[in-house]
Formats: C-alpha cells, structure tokens, sequence
C-alpha cells in the first residue's frame, strides 16, 4: 500500500458501510413495544433507544470526524465497527432496560461509517464527481433502510426481538473483517494534533455557506427523523398495522430515498449540484402538504401516509449528495472535520424532532401532526437551499 496517495475502498465496502450504520438506527424499530413488554418499562423510556441513541451518535461525530483528519479514516471507522460489535452482544443479552439502553448507546459508534465514507469520498474526488459517488451509495445503500425494518418486524415474529441485535453482532463482525481487508487509508493531509483539528471548527463556523449547507442538511434529514419518531405509534394505533406490515409501511420512504439517489446518479453531469437540492426539497415539501390535505377529505388510510413520506425520501435523496459534497468542500482540507461536525448537527436536529413527533402524534389527530412535522421540516430546507444560491451568488 503506497503512503504517497489514497489508497481508496471499492465503492461496495463505502455502501455497506453506510448500510450498517442506517440498519442500526431502523432495523428492530417494530420491536420497540414488545421490548418494552420485555423489560415492563414504559414506551417513553423504551424509545431513548432512539432518540439517546441519536444524542450519541452526534457527541461521537463531533469527536470521529476531527479524529479522523488527524490519524486517518481507516483506523476510526475499524474502532468504531469492533466497539459497535460487542455492544450488540451487550443488546442482545440485556436482562435489564437500563443495561439494555446503556449497550445500545455504544452502538452509536458504527456512525463511523457513515460520515467518514462520506470523507473517503471527498479524500478522493471534486465536488461534482463526489455528488454522483454520493448518489451511487446512497442508491444502494438505501435498500438498508428499505429492507431493514420489514427483516426486523420478521425476525421479531419469528425469533423474537433480540434476533435484530444478534444480526448486528453478525454483520458488525463481517464488516470488520471487509474493512480490515479492503479499507485503504485515504486522508494523507494529517492535522498535527486533535486539539488542531478543534481549534479549525471557527474556520467553518465563520462560513455563512458551511452553515446554510448544513440547515438545508438537518431541515431535510429531519422530515425523515420526525417520521421514524411518530410513524410506528400513529401506524398502531390509527390503523392497527402489525409490526411486519408496519415495517413494510416504514420502508416507503426509503424507496423515495433510493429512487433519488438513483435520479442524482444519473443527472449529477447535466444538472448544476444546487438546482438537483432545490428540485429536491420541493418534492419533499409538496409530498407531506398533499397528504395532509387528502386526509383532511377523508382519505384515511395508510396509504396516504405512507405515500406522503414516499415523496419526503425522493426529495432527500435528490438533496443530500449534493449538500453533503457541497458542505464539505468549503474547506477541504477539513472534509472529516466538517462532515463530522454537520453530521452531529444532523443528528442532534434528529434526535429532537424524533422526541416531539413521539410525543404530538397520540390521539386521532396523531396523523396530521406527523404530517405537519414533516411539512414543516421540508419547508425549512427549501428555505435553507435558497439560501445556499443566494451566498453563492454573492460569492
């Protein structure tokens, strides 16, 4: 392995990769209330193995991605698959939800994968390049989140829920393997210490573009979050959906999702990065405003939700590979810095919205409340990426 240029993975380790960290987040979500059944704790207590998760995963980024500027992405994203590993283990031999919650926090650190493919990816191509590698992973990663919560609702009826968090275990361990193999470093620009890479965030604070590109990037996340925090309760309780038919349900928004990867893939050299965001965060407001007003007709069905959640993952993936390559080439000699600190800002917005919708979707307006979330957080990113042309105009 040469140390005097990037050594870069095969696309497909980057993808699954980023696969594993979205099935850690989705996979056993039908199983939230018979965990909850297992360990006789309430439900708000049962779902910290979301939101807590989310809160852990941001602190993790904010540390992984100035780690990695400094001592290579290779060796975080391997610490963070064999930490990942064990506390599936820890998961799945819980006798106790606190002991239970307390592994499924040091899950977290597979989100590695995650945002330093991201910076692998910037390691190793311009901006514009990056967008269509982005698209790429996101096409086939998408199938993680796709697929994920139906196998979760499946193994939990057919082996119970710790079955999701021994094929964590497994999976973990086969990717540690894959990486270990095939994982070449990349960053060859090391910062001279981690107090360094700290003290470079004002660099990127100071940048009014690092900051539109990261609010068009947790806006749009956020419709995602607000319907994996409200979509199972209001899917129960509304229409009374199984745990596999509700992770089938759950999976839509996932379609959308790899559907505009697939889309950014394919149009990324015809079209300029930010009329791919903008086209995207129409479609993701329009879906949920449609849908609010076909329930308001009387259209009550699931359907209609789902539906309207389908349009909210087309958008993103048509926003998100652009937004990513763009808020990480303000400074590119920062790429894992500033991938890790907007992705903690992603998922700190995404740890909030998952615990309000929780929290505003019980009763029989539950439905439109997850729906006007959603809107309103897709609205927000249309917002952000008129911002994004406006400073670049001024630029």
């Amino acid at each position: 392995m040469s140390l005097s240029e990037p050594t870069p993975p095969r696309l497909l380790t980057l993808i699954l990769l980023t696969g594993l960290s979205v099935l850690s987040l989705n996979m056993f979500l039908p199983s939230l209330t018979q965990i909850a059944a297992t360990f006789k704790a309430d439900y708000a207590v049962v779902s910290l193995a979301i939101g807590g998760y989310l809160a852990v995963s941001a602190v993790l980024q904010l540390i992984m991605g100035p780690l990695s500027d400094m001592i290579g992405r290779r060796p975080v994203i391997l610490a963070g698959l064999g930490i990942f590993t064990a506390a599936s283990v820890g998961c799945y031999l819980a006798a106790d939800i606190w002991v239970f919650l307390g592994f499924r926090m040091l899950q977290g650190a597979v989100i590695s994968g995650m945002v330093l493919s991201r910076a692998v990816i910037r390691d190793i191509a311009q901006p514009q390049e990056a967008a269509r590698l982005l698209g790429q992973v996101g096409t086939a990663m998408a199938l993680a989140p796709l697929l994920g919560p139906v196998l979760g609702g499946v193994l939990d009826e057919v082996l119970g829920w710790r079955a999701n968090f021994a094929a964590f275990a497994l999976m973990g361990a086969v990717m540690l393997v894959i990486c270990w193999r095939d994982l070449g470093e990349t960053n060859f620009t090391r910062a001279n210490s981690f107090g360094a890479q700290f003290r470079s965030y004002p660099e990127l604070v100071r940048n009014g573009l690092f900051w539109a590109y990261c609010a068009c990037l947790v806006f749009s996340v956020g419709g995602f979050y607000a319907f994996l925090g409200g979509a199972p309760q209001v899917g129960e309780a509304m229409f009374g959906l199984t745990p596999a038919l509700l992770g089938v349900g759950m999976g839509s928004i996932s379609g959308g999702f790899m559907l505009g990867n697939y889309l950014t893939g394919r149009l990324s050299r015809r079209f300029a990065i930010l009329q791919m965001v903008i086209a995207g965060r129409w479609l993701a407001t329009l879906g949920p405003l449609l849908g609010i007003v076909l329930f308001w007709a009387g259209l009550a069905h699931p359907a209609v939700m789902f539906g309207a959640a389908m349009f909210v993952g087309l958008g993103n993936g048509l926003t998100l590979p652009g937004a990513n390559a763009g808020v990480m080439s303000v400074a590119p000699r920062l790429a894992g810095s500033a991938s890790g600190l907007s992705g903690a800002l992603t998922v700190a917005g995404g740890a909030a919205l998952t615990g309000m919708t929780g929290a505003m979707v019980s009763g029989s307006w539950g439905v439109y409340a997850l729906l006007g979330m959603m809107f309103a957080t897709s609205a927000l990113g249309l917002v952000a990426a008129y911002g994004i042309a406006a400073i670049e105009r001024r630029g």
